[in-house]
């Protein structure tokens, strides 16, 4: 079967052009290649790194993982998957939770690959699920922070004291006697605890770094944190009093809570899939000899007739052979009206039956389109790269560094007369004074503060890529149903009086989207309606005070036998190619007058467009027909509209775009999930359907297009914010290493220089974001884009 080249749907009337290499399935996919055709995106993709699943024979399929808290746990994870017998590839993305595994089904199950993958603190499934691990962090921080606030109790009242010299009369025992060894076993067992158990996912994370031959900052902060509380546990059996529990204690918490904030912005995306299947269709009315059966539509095969009421979902692709039904497709498609479907029309499984009932013959792949997007999503989700942070892309080099550095300072001591225990401390110090807090404080409190700002204007930061990238797009790409519009119809043009008042008169028992725009614009008549009949994807027709008064398209007025006046074709034929539509409204056997109606344009959309043109190109990308884009198309920051695109070729639009820089996705439906998914920014609007949003990076949730500028505004300052505190944090490396390298600085100090350079990270990510932009106004020093006239009639 001959497939397009674009977006690989099955093609039965091929559309080409000698300029264009390749088939194509309609005029919009013709169009993407035509203008974004680029032999350097066909090659991209080869020169990717990594495992790839596709490249492998056997069966693929996905698992959401949780554990997962670094790009270390990638690389682990790819390893152990295919270390087991029967599993072929694997690709792991930290980002979004999500492991994709080509398998052997002769020799593996699909319900046997979570437990293949399972273990080590990571839990897999099959679908992504809830799951309590947010509050299984918060509880070794409720334990960890308890026990360790007792050990710095224990620390201030009885032994800082006594290392600063205080008269041990004024104390109220003495550290070095029985009282004091009691205490420091106390101290002992509550910071064990604390690096344990609140610091377990620490020394996971360090045991995972080895197992993949890969260092990163927990290994680093492991044996900080490990060879201070060893080190003190042995002074204690030794009857010393000079231990470094508090090192511990502080180096586990801090690194813990920065994780913790991290955390909690990464896992607001692990949601992206469990309230969409809500939309898809679980079971089949199959049509069989004497009737007809409820059956999975996992159970239906290519030929199979499939019976589907006004209220249901199509289950899967395929084709009408009876009835007559007006389909909604804007879960797939983006139009916006539903569609007129009768024998012999395709209908996209996933799609909803409004009006009228059909049966129709299942495609011969019997699949749904619904689940093809969904299974897209999950292909781009789970095979990008980790996003990975500035202090992991140095642990590599960092971490072994500083680990060479303690075992030459100890040696170097030791060769110059030091004491054993002196020697070994100055390394401790070295351990203490490069653990990164500072480093892994950095990011996370900066997003932080970076998506309460976002809140604040009307937006949820979903992921923090967005903070890395948002700043670096070079083309903003807009869906235009839902996003640049609110995907709701208004009345635009009324008719005269009389006719306004019939057309109310038969729209109130309808339940398409004209006839409450019509409801909307004119008060409902107090008279006598009978006889209602629809007309699936039509109109409307019946009997109002003895007149049959008919409501609908061309196409229904000449099929009923009414006179269409030439004028009121001309009109509706000026208001067809203007993206707008109309509907006649006659009776007595005659047309009378012409209601137009149009999908309602966002407010600001024309100041947000030329705000956004500035430092970028636009772009539309619609699966609706062309003519709907005209007012688009007239505006002057708009670069390019793609009308009549396929929801499957919208990531691979993405794609080439791609070739001119970074993209930026702004859209609502599921039809551009895995668009937005594909960008290096989503932005999707609250407004549109949770697949959409859970793909997306940043979340709209006032429905105020203003908000889309802002969100860039905000990433430039949060980006700003990360890089000075990543500045502070390498500045006080650069100085406190060579001074505890030189056995200046005990471990003590070390904990404490490192302790204040953690708090000013802190301190300057809590302040308030400066220089943000207001639901993305215009700045009033530079000059407003030019108003673009009203699209002409």
């Amino acid at each position: 079967m001959t497939t397009c080249t674009l977006c690989d749907l099955p093609v039965d009337a091929p559309v080409s052009d000698d300029a264009v290499e390749g088939t194509f399935c309609c005029r919009g996919c013709l169009e993407v290649a035509r203008t974004l055709d680029d032999p350097a995106t066909e090659t991209r993709d080869a020169a990717d790194t990594g495992p790839d699943p596709d490249d492998a024979d056997g069966e693929t399929t996905f698992l959401s993982v949780d554990g997962m808290h670094c790009a270390t746990c990638e690389t682990f994870l790819e390893a152990r998957a295919t270390d087991h017998d029967g599993i072929a590839a694997a690709a792991a993305s930290y980002p979004t939770g999500t492991m994709k595994l080509t398998y052997d089904t002769d020799a593996l199950s699909e319900s046997d690959l979570a437990d293949a993958v399972a273990g080590t603190g990571y839990d897999a499934s099959l679908q992504a699920t809830e799951t309590d691990d947010e509050y299984e962090l918060e509880g070794r921080l409720i334990v960890g922070g308890f026990f360790g606030m007792m050990t710095m109790l224990w620390y201030i009242l009885f032994l800082y004291p006594a290392y600063l010299g205080v008269d041990q009369s004024l104390l109220l025992f003495d550290p070095s006697g029985q009282a004091g060894a009691y205490l420091l076993w106390n101290m002992a067992v509550m910071t064990g605890v604390v690096v344990g158990y609140t610091g377990w996912p620490l020394l996971r994370g360090a045991y995972v770094s080895l197992r993949a031959g890969r260092p990163n900052m927990d290994l680093l902060v492991a044996m900080a944190a490990v060879t201070a509380f060893l080190y003190s546990v042995v002074a204690v059996i030794l009857g010393r009093t000079e231990v470094y529990f508090d090192v511990a204690t502080v180096i586990v918490m801090a690194v813990s809570v920065g994780d913790y904030y991290q955390d909690r912005v990464r896992r607001r995306a692990l949601d992206r899939l469990t309230e969409f299947t809500t939309q898809r269709a679980d079971s089949a009315r199959r049509r069989i000899d004497g009737g007809h059966e409820e059956v999975d539509v996992a159970a239906l095969s290519a030929g199979d007739a499939v019976v589907v009421r006004s209220g249901e979902r199509i289950p899967v692709d395929g084709t009408v052979v009876e009835g007559t039904a007006a389909v909604d497709e804007s879960l797939v498609t983006g139009e916006s009206l539903a569609v007129r479907k009768t024998d012999g029309d395709e209908v996209i499984g996933g799609s909803l039956v409004t009006q009228g009932g059909i049966v129709a013959r299942v495609g011969p792949d019997a699949e749904s389109t619904v689940d093809r997007l969904t299974n897209l999503l999950w292909e781009v989700q789970s095979t990008r790269g980790g996003v990975q942070r500035l202090v992991d892309r140095i642990a590599a080099v960092f971490v072994p560094l500083v680990v060479v550095l303690a075992v030459l300072a100890t040696g170097g001591h030791l060769a110059t007369g030091a004491t054993p225990t002196d020697a070994m401390l100055t390394g401790l110090a070295v351990l203490v004074v490069s653990c990164p807090c500072a480093l892994g404080l950095a990011t996370p409190l900066a997003t932080a503060a970076g998506i309460r700002r976002a809140l604040d204007g009307g937006t949820v930061v979903t992921g923090d890529a967005v903070f890395e990238t948002a700043t670096d797009a070079d083309v903003v790409a807009f869906d235009k149903t839902g996003t640049l519009t609110t995907g709701e119809m208004e009345l635009l043009e009324r008719a005269d009086e009389d006719a306004m008042t019939r057309a109310a008169a038969v729209e109130q028992f309808a339940d398409h989207p004209i006839a409450e725009a019509v409801t909307d614009a004119v008060r409902i008549p107090d008279a006598a309606v009978s006889a209602f009949e629809q007309h699936p994807g039509q109109g409307v027709s019946a009997t109002v005070d003895g007149d049959h008064v008919v409501v609908g398209t061309q196409a229904l007025f000449d099929d009923l036998g009414f006179d269409v006046p030439a004028d009121l074709r001309a009109r509706c034929e000026r208001a067809t190619a203007n993206g707008r539509v109309p509907a006649l409204v006659g009776w007595e056997d005659e047309a009378r007058d012409v209601l137009v109606a149009g999908d309602r344009l966002r407010s600001h959309w024309e100041s947000v467009v030329s705000t956004l043109s500035r430092d970028r190109d636009v772009v539309v990308i619609t699966g609706d027909r062309p003519e709907a884009a005209t007012p688009f198309e007239r505006h002057d920051g708009v670069d390019e509209v793609f009308a009549g695109v396929p929801p499957e070729a919208k990531a691979e639009v993405v794609e080439r775009l791609q070739s001119r820089g970074t993209v930026a996705m702004v859209g609502d439906g599921s039809n551009d999930a895995p668009a937005l998914a594909t960008a290096d920014v989503g932005i999707a609007m609250a407004s549109g359907t949770s697949l959409a949003a859970d793909a997306a990076d940043a979340v709209v949730t006032t429905d105020d297009l203003r908000a889309v500028p802002d969100v860039f505004a905000v990433t430039a300052a949060t980006r700003t914010r990360v890089r000075q505190n990543l500045a502070w944090a390498f500045c006080y490396n650069a100085v406190a290493l060579p001074l505890a390298l030189l056995g200046v600085l005990n471990p003590l100090f070390a904990a404490l220089a490192m302790t204040a350079s953690s708090l000013l990270v802190v301190g300057n990510s809590t302040r308030t974001l400066a220089g943000t932009a207001s639901h993305g106004e215009p700045n009033p020093d530079e000059p407003a884009a030019p108003k673009q006239p009203a699209a002409a009639d």
